[in-house]
């Protein structure tokens, strides 16, 4: 963010520029930000997709499981341990999803 400021205030800075140019400029130096928000935004709702998709799974399975005739406490306990592995599943996934991010976000400065 801080590259971008002292960017745009260069842009700023140019009193022979146009109004037109000087916002051209602006929007130059803000698109590498956005790339890599758009990057980390990404690939975090990836994630978020499918931890969700996991704990609707166990939802799924719950609901079945009271179906055929399971006790409540049963499959809430079965639940909770579907929910849980979900979660350590994911947080597994979180180092290669950083390492991702940061290969990514390198190629944009290149």
């Amino acid at each position: 963010q801080g590259a971008m400021f002292r960017c745009s205030a260069r842009c700023c800075e140019n009193s022979t520029a146009s109004m037109q140019q000087v916002q051209q400029c602006i929007e130059r130096c803000h698109a590498p930000l956005a790339q890599a928000q758009a990057i980390v935004t990404a690939e975090l709702e990836r994630f978020q997709d499918r931890l969700s998709r996991c704990t609707l799974h166990c939802n799924d399975k719950a609901k079945d499981a009271l179906e055929a005739g399971g006790g409540e406490a049963r499959v809430r306990a079965q639940l909770d341990a579907c929910v849980a592995a979900c979660g350590d599943d994911h947080l597994r996934l979180v180092p290669a999803m950083a390492k991702k991010m940061k290969d990514s976000l390198a190629a944009l400065q290149q």
